[in-house]
C-alpha cells in the first residue's frame, strides 16, 4: 500500500476548473486551479430568498481542496443524502474543466419547520382581548401591592423612628420634650409603642401626694423627672377617661398638663394603671398658695394662664384634624399645677366630657365619680343641669373658675392705706371654708349655695389694686346663679389680656 500511495501522490497534478459562485476574488464565470491532488466540483444548495422569503436553489462551481482525498468524501456525503441537508455536490478530477458539463437535480430538504396554523380574524381578536385584560390586571395588582407595601413600611417606621430617636450621639437619649415634638405633630401624644417603652423604664423615687383616685409619685426616666399617677384598681374608668382625653388630637397646650405616656402594668395578683405626665416641682395651686404670697403681676399671670387653659379646653377646633370641645367638670385648686414660669397647668381629666358639633353628641364617660362638692355649681347641686346642652357643662366649669380666682386673689398683697411700706393679704382659705364643714355633703353645699345664695366675701382692700378690682368683677360674674349670665373662658381671657393696656375695663 505504501509504494502504491507514494506512486499515486507522485502522479497527482493540478487541475483547472470552471468556477462560478466560489471563484477566487469572487470573479464571475472565471477559472480556478486546484493544488495537486484536488478536484473540480459542481453543487446546488437550497437558500432563503430575502425578498420573497422562499427557499430557492443556488448552483455553484469551483475547485475542491486536496485534503480528505481531494474532497471526494464530501462529494459522497452530499450525493447520498441531499434531502437531509438541502444540498447536492458532484466532483470530478479526470480533466481540466470537467465540472463545466456536470448537471445536478435539485432535491429540497425534508426537515423544514412546519408553519404555525393560521388564525381567523375572530380568534385573533379574542386572543388580543384576553391578553390585554391579563396584562392590565397584572399591572393593576402590581401597583396595588406596591402601594400597600409602601404604606405598611411607613406605618412601621413611624414608631421605629421614634424608638430610634430615644437615643442620640451626645447624651445617649433625647429629652421627653423632644420626643413629643418629633411625634405626629397633632398633639395627641406619643405612639403607644414609645409610651409602653417609657413606662417600663420608669424609676419611682417617692410619693408626693394621695387622693381619692390614687397616688402621685415623683419618678425618673433616664435622669429626667416625671410625675406618675397610679390609679386605684377601682378607678379604672377614671384612668381610661383621662388617658382618652389627653390623647385627643390637638389637646396639647402650654396651660394643660403635658401628657407623656399611659400604661397598665401588673401580674396575675395585682394591677397598676399608670399615667405619666410632666413633673412640676412647685406642686398644685392649692399647695402653692398656702406657702407663698402673690404680687399683682404673679396674680395676673396665674389668672390669665388658667383662663387660657380653660378656653383651649372649651373651644372646638374645626378642620382635619380637628379638636372637640371639652368640659373639665372638676376644676379646683388641687387639680391645677403651677409651673416654674408662674403659669397654671390644668390636670385631672377623669370626669371630662367631649362634644363635637358635627355629631351633636355629648360623650359622657360612664364614671361613678362626681366632681368636688365644694366647687359644684348651683345647677349641679340642685340637679337641674341640662345634660343635653354642652354649654351647661362649660358654664358649670366657669363657676368653679370663679372660686379658684377667689383663692388666688386672697393671697395677692396690697399696700395698707396710710402705711406706704406695709402690705397685707388674707390667709389662704378654701371657698366656703367658714360656712361648711371640712368635707361638706351635698346637703351642706346645697343649703349654702342654692338656698341661702351665699358666695365667698370680697374684701374691701381689693379695691386698692387694679388686678384685684378686675378679678373681683370677673369672679362675681362667673359664680352668678344663672348660668346664662356667666362669662365664657374666652371672654375672661381677653379681658385679662387687655388689663395691661387698659386698667379701667368694663366686664361685659
Amino acid at each position: 500500500m505504501a509504494p502504491k500511495s507514494r506512486k499515486k501522490k507522485a502522479n497527482a497534478r493540478a487541475l483547472q476548473c470552471y468556477c462560478e459562485g466560489h471563484c477566487p476574488g469572487n470573479v464571475q464565470n472565471g477559472t480556478c486551479e486546484t493544488r495537486p491532488g484536488g478536484s473540480c466540483f459542481a453543487s446546488v444548495e437550497e437558500v432563503l430568498d430575502e425578498e420573497t422569503k422562499q427557499w430557492v436553489p443556488e448552483w455553484s462551481h469551483g475547485c475542491m481542496s486536496p485534503e480528505q482525498g481531494g474532497g471526494l468524501l464530501q462529494c459522497k456525503v452530499g450525493t447520498m443524502s441531499p434531502q437531509i441537508h438541502g444540498k447536492s455536490i458532484v466532483c470530478c478530477d479526470n480533466e481540466n474543466f470537467c465540472n463545466r458539463e456536470l448537471h445536478l437535480e435539485f432535491n429540497p430538504r425534508t426537515t423544514t419547520t412546519p408553519e404555525p396554523p393560521k388564525l381567523d380574524a375572530s380568534s385573533a381578536h379574542t386572543i388580543a382581548l384576553i391578553t390585554s385584560v391579563v396584562i392590565c390586571s397584572t399591572v393593576f395588582l402590581l401597583i396595588v401591592f406596591i402601594v400597600f407595601c409602601v404604606y405598611r413600611r411607613r406605618e412601621k417606621r413611624k414608631p421605629a423612628y421614634l424608638m430610634n430617636s430615644l437615643y442620640n450621639t451626645t447624651s445617649g437619649h433625647l429629652p421627653i420634650a423632644d420626643l413629643v415634638e418629633q411625634s405626629s405633630g397633632s398633639g395627641s401624644g406619643l405612639p403607644l409603642l414609645v409610651q409602653r417603652t417609657i413606662a417600663k423604664q420608669i424609676h419611682m423615687v417617692h410619693s408626693v401626694g394621695k387622693g381619692r383616685y390614687g397616688e402621685v409619685w415623683l419618678a425618673k426616666w433616664r435622669d429626667e423627672k416625671v410625675a406618675v399617677k397610679i390609679f386605684f384598681t377601682t378607678e379604672e374608668a377614671s384612668w381610661f377617661r383621662e388617658t382618652e382625653i389627653y390623647q385627643t388630637v390637638l389637646m396639647r397646650n402650654e396651660n394643660i398638663l403635658g401628657f407623656i405616656a399611659a400604661d397598665i402594668k401588673g401580674t396575675g395578683s395585682w394591677t397598676q394603671m399608670l399615667l405619666i405626665t410632666d413633673y412640676h416641682e412647685l406642686g398644685s395651686l392649692h399647695d402653692y398658695l398656702q406657702k407663698r404670697v402673690l404680687n399683682p403681676h404673679m396674680l395676673k399671670t396665674l389668672a390669665h394662664s388658667l383662663s387660657s387653659g380653660v378656653a383651649h379646653l372649651h373651644t372646638e377646633i374645626f378642620g382635619t384634624p380637628g379638636k372637640p370641645s371639652i368640659a373639665h367638670r372638676d376644676i379646683k385648686s388641687k387639680n391645677i399645677l403651677v409651673k416654674r414660669n408662674g403659669q397654671c397647668a390644668i390636670a385631672d381629666f377623669g370626669l371630662a366630657v367631649k362634644y363635637t358639633s358635627e355629631s351633636n353628641e355629648i360623650q359622657i364617660a360612664p364614671n361613678t365619680r362626681v366632681g368636688t362638692r365644694r366647687y359644684m355649681a348651683p345647677e349641679v347641686l340642685s340637679e337641674t343641669l341640662d345634660l343635653k346642652s354642652f354649654d351647661a357643662f362649660k358654664m358649670a366649669d366657669m363657676y368653679s373658675v370663679g372660686l379658684v380666682f377667689w383663692e388666688m386673689a386672697r393671697r395677692c398683697i396690697t399696700t395698707v392705706r396710710g402705711a406706704k411700706n406695709t402690705t397685707t393679704c388674707e390667709d389662704y382659705a378654701l371657698p366656703y371654708q367658714d360656712v361648711v364643714p371640712a368635707d361638706p355633703s351635698f346637703d351642706d353645699m346645697y343649703a349654702v349655695v342654692c338656698v341661702k345664695g351665699v358666695r365667698p366675701p370680697i374684701p374691701q382692700r381689693w379695691q386698692d389694686e387694679d388686678i384685684l378690682v378686675v378679678l373681683s368683677k370677673i369672679m362675681q360674674e362667673c359664680w352668678h346663679p344663672s348660668p346664662a349670665v356667666r362669662l365664657t373662658a374666652l371672654r375672661v381671657k381677653k379681658t385679662l389680656v387687655k388689663l395691661e393696656t387698659d386698667c379701667t375695663i368694663k366686664i361685659v
